[in-house]
């Protein structure tokens, strides 16, 4: 951003491509948009409530009470006839914009200081043999722990403003942590319970993650 702090981080792990979108901020900057190329991708409202969520058999937008606006199945993951896309385009912030064009068409433009970038992160994903989506790939040991310690700091950055907030009373201690932190814990669970890893493995990002 203009501010120095970082917008766009677009990193490889294995064979996929993440592109992570974060907010203007000078420390635990909020993530207000995550793509992964193996076609699951999330957009959050400022307050950490989900906006878009898609996956590699389709998509929905949701309005901030959480209440679903629209719905829809990518055109080679449903036999049956459709309703088409229509192009879909939210500002993240007044630098960073989405628009969603088709699954093979998901652009992140990014604009500042009269300069323009543009991340397609859209993937195209053929139904298998059997009339299945291919599995998502799986994140590997080492991905997962530094995204179960991402979310720990995270907990623990919300508690010390909590403590500075109010310093002669213990009521930020019992303060639940903000909605994107716990949505960003679920989803690890949720990646963690499908990863290919040991059972202990498996216990000691929970433990993590629910410290």
């Amino acid at each position: 951003y203009p501010s120095g702090n970082l917008a766009i981080m677009v990193t490889r792990e294995g064979d996929q491509m993440i592109c992570t979108v974060q907010e203007d901020e000078p420390r635990t900057a909020k993530i207000r948009a995550l793509f992964q190329s193996d076609g699951r991708s999330t957009c959050y409202y400022p307050n950490g409530d989900e906006w878009i969520n898609m996956s590699i058999q389709g998509g929905q937008y949701l309005d901030q009470a959480g209440s679903r606006v629209k719905r829809w199945m990518w055109p080679n993951m449903s036999p049956r006839p459709h309703v088409p896309l229509s192009p879909i385009f939210i500002s993240l912030n007044r630098h960073v914009g989405i628009r969603i064009l088709a699954q093979d068409k998901i652009i992140i433009s990014f604009l500042a200081m009269g300069r323009q970038a543009k991340f397609n992160m859209g993937s195209k994903v053929q139904v298998g043999a059997a009339g299945r989506p291919p599995a998502p790939a799986r994140l590997g040991r080492d991905e997962l722990l530094l995204l179960a310690f991402r979310v720990r700091i995270l907990q623990l950055f919300d508690r010390m403003r909590g403590c500075i907030r109010f310093p002669s009373s213990e009521q930020w201690n019992k303060m639940q942590p903000p909605a994107y932190v716990l949505t960003q814990a679920a989803k690890i669970l949720e990646l963690c319970a499908a990863a290919d890893i040991s059972e202990e493995l498996r216990s000691s990002i929970r433990a993590i993650v629910n410290a």
